[in-house]
């Protein structure tokens, strides 16, 4: 081979090498297989996605979404509704998020709207994907040609309704996680995509559980659009029982103490409606919330609901079958303080 030859060769070989930003010729020539990451990276941004979701624990998701690469045509979240005293327009967490990132946002009030119905198919997704949202109207869900994915924050079939992470904690639950699953016209039915499991600890709240969930939701999203877009997943069918575990919305009436029950049922209340919407008592005919408590079984000796207190630094409250010692408390019309604090400025 003449010196022209190989100069010319070495030449081009470099500039093949400049070129390789992936390292496949790296790989080529070292013998390992080749994964074309740009060719994987073109399906995120071919599968156009519109997102839909409300709340913090969404904007994890759409987070990890573009961080992911995947284009992200629009965001439809719920409406800017008057809030606090001054009763000034708030906008919702993923509103805000959206906004930051300069992407559409669509904020209809009925989602059946003609108006909001010929927006959204404008968008031209191939997929919608829903967190933490409202129930979706066939005529939306049924949009997209890939459907609509669904992220629900539990393991499915089990918790199936509105507040899965606080029924999780309130039933004494080890276990929770995370579901994809595409919709269908029964709420929370559709076929299972993946799921994760994320454990619960003794002493975790609502709150802790509801970040825990977050992020391990946000991460198996992705995962759940990965498989999509190589079309490589298969759905497997919710089991049908008579025992599964239900998340109904959560009332007002139902965050009332009743100090009849068993002390470690209650404990798991507290924890399971705080920090939001907080288990709450009486206490000199005002309502106390309970943000943090500690249990202990034992017998009583007082009629359940009398209290216990040193005036500085603890007061317990009689269960059925031991005592519930506050710790994080919000006594009607004050703020939010330890029970230390509280009892400074309250004589019991």
């Amino acid at each position: 081979m003449s010196k022209i030859c190989v100069k010319f060769l070495v030449i081009l070989l470099k500039q093949l090498w400049m070129k390789d930003h992936h390292g496949l010729l790296a790989d080529k020539l070292q013998g390992k297989p080749i994964i074309n990451h740009h060719n994987f990276k073109l399906k995120h941004i071919q599968m156009k996605i519109v997102f839909m979701g409300t709340p913090d624990f969404a904007v994890a998701s759409l987070s990890a979404i573009i961080d992911a690469g995947y284009d992200v045509a629009g965001v439809v979240t719920a409406a800017d509704k008057p809030a606090g005293r001054g009763q000034k327009l708030q906008e919702s967490a993923v509103k805000k998020f959206a906004v930051e990132k300069g992407l559409k946002v669509l904020q209809p009030v009925k989602l059946k709207d003609p108006d909001f119905i010929a927006e959204l198919r404008a968008l031209n997704a191939d997929l919608q994907v829903v967190v933490a949202f409202r129930m979706l109207p066939e005529v939306v869900w049924n949009m997209p040609p890939k459907g609509t994915v669904n992220l629900h924050a539990s393991l499915l079939p089990h918790y199936r309704g509105a507040a899965p992470i606080n029924h999780a904690i309130i039933n004494g639950e080890k276990e929770s996680g995370v579901t994809t699953f595409f919709l269908k016209h029964e709420i929370d039915t559709g076929d299972v995509i993946f799921s994760e499991s994320v454990s619960i600890a003794e002493e975790d709240t609502a709150g802790d559980l509801h970040d825990k969930l977050m992020q391990a939701g946000a991460a198996l999203l992705v995962r759940t659009l990965d498989a999509i877009a190589a079309n490589n997943y298969k759905e497997q069918p919710q089991p049908m029982s008579d025992e599964l575990k239900h998340a109904p919305k959560i009332f007002k009436e139902f965050c009332k103490i009743d100090w009849n029950q068993p002390v470690k049922n209650i404990y798991n209340l507290i924890r399971g409606l705080s920090p939001y919407p907080t288990a709450f008592t009486e206490l000199n005919e005002k309502n106390i919330k309970i943000f943090g408590a500690a249990y202990k079984e034992t017998e009583p000796g007082i009629t359940p609901g009398a209290f216990l207190t040193d005036g500085k630094s603890f007061l317990k409250f009689a269960a059925k079958d031991g005592f519930i010692q506050l710790t994080d408390i919000q006594y009607e019309g004050k703020k939010r303080m330890k029970i230390d604090e509280f009892l400074r400025g309250m004589r019991l």
